[in-house]
């Protein structure tokens, strides 16, 4: 996936339309003549990489790097004792959406470090859990951001697509990034898209999601995707006080354009302001959300109150875990952590998120006080 090429003073790493440049200036312009800035990054220190979107620091995470990809929340493989498999190639996002859960965007207050995964190395590991699931695996393409940033989508689903266990593969996306072309791509691997799509009024989406928003063009590529070989379901967030009329009409939009073909059309969610994602005043609370969707459902005659099993999920063995709570240890940081305050250690050929304000390249020495669902949190001692 790397261009190499040699110049007197170091090497530089080619990758294309991801990042800035930040290299000296002499070694720019000799370059520069050859190819373009899209395709030039320097991994040569103190220079950073930077994410294209975001502009913020990027770690590409490659085999090599040493870096595990079970145990963080941001990046890698995430697996939760289901046949669903969450698959994190790239964090980083479009939009700023002010009910965004995990305080994503340029905009954003708390996220310091982006991540983005090598394909190979992402499909390697994909399979050997595939492999442990057994048969009937989804694939849930999603992250902390929007995925189809990932540069590399392609050759992730080509290669995800030769992996015997797995028999559905599902994204999560916003939409602004689809076109006919990208569509056409997608619908040879992808069995569902989860579109993110919260109102029909363009003065809201832009109050929603914290940007100018492409609204008429996101609403035309979930007609195409509908009209695709890709199953389509709209996931509208509830939020009170911004979208409460808008929820009929999205309702009566996937149910026009033939969404849900296999799968549920729509897949609503209620707003859950989580301690490190944006917080909004006023919250619903479950047991009148889950009213509301009854109201619903009896007048559009179409199911709204999803479980598990609508999707073909089920319980399965779960990787086993090398560590447990309570657990010590001390290793080295190798990269920085997603927030102020968070290094990344390796330990036990996974990746464990420590609090600590020490250096990458330090030794730091801490306790494990969080394992759920196989990501791993320490905290120095």
């Amino acid at each position: 996936m790397l261009k190499e090429y040699e110049t007197n003073k170091e090497k530089v790493f080619l990758i294309r339309n991801l990042i800035e440049v930040r290299i000296p200036k002499r070694f720019y312009e000799k370059l520069a003549s050859k190819y373009s800035k899209e395709y030039i990054i320097s991994f040569g220190e103190p220079k950073k990489v930077l994410h294209h979107v975001t502009k913020r620091e990027l770690v590409f995470v490659t085999r090599e790097s040493g870096i595990p990809l079970l145990g963080h929340a941001a990046f890698g493989l995430i697996d939760r004792g289901t046949n669903l498999i969450q698959v994190r190639p790239i964090t980083g996002c479009n939009l700023n959406c002010i009910f965004c859960s995990v305080d994503e965007g340029r905009k954003s207050k708390t996220r310091v470090t982006d991540y983005m995964v090598d394909p190979d190395y992402l499909a390697d590991e994909l399979r050997k859990i595939a492999e442990f699931k057994g048969r009937g695996v989804e694939m849930l393409i999603d992250g902390q951001g929007e995925p189809l940033l990932y540069p590399y989508m392609d050759v992730l689903l080509e290669s995800a697509s030769r992996i015997k266990e797995v028999e559905i593969i599902s994204m999560q996306t916003n939409g602004v990034l689809l076109n006919e072309k990208k569509i056409e791509m997608l619908e040879k691997y992808v069995t569902r898209i989860n579109l993110s799509l919260s109102t029909l009024d363009e003065k809201k989406a832009e109050v929603l999601h914290g940007v100018r928003y492409p609204l008429n063009r996101v609403i035309e590529n979930a007609k195409m995707v509908a009209e695709s070989k890709m199953d389509l379901l709209i996931a509208p967030v509830w939020i009170v006080g911004y979208n409460d009329d808008e929820i009929k009409k999205l309702i009566e939009f996937a149910l026009e354009i033939g969404a849900g073909k296999k799968f549920p059309p729509l897949g609503i969610q209620k707003y859950i302001p989580y301690k490190t994602g944006r917080k909004l005043k006023n919250v619903m609370s479950f047991k009148e959300f889950y009213r509301k969707l009854e109201d619903l459902e009896r007048e559009y005659g179409v199911k709204l109150i999803l479980k598990p099993e609508d999707f073909g999920m089920e319980k399965r063995e779960r990787i086993p875990s090398p560590i447990k709570k309570g657990d010590m240890f001390k290793a080295r940081i190798v990269a920085n952590g997603r927030m102020h305050g968070e290094r990344l250690c390796v330990v036990k050929n996974r990746v464990v998120t420590v609090l600590t304000d020490k250096k990458v390249g330090d030794y730091a020495k801490f306790e494990i006080v969080r394992t759920h669902d196989g990501i791993f949190l320490g905290k120095e001692i």
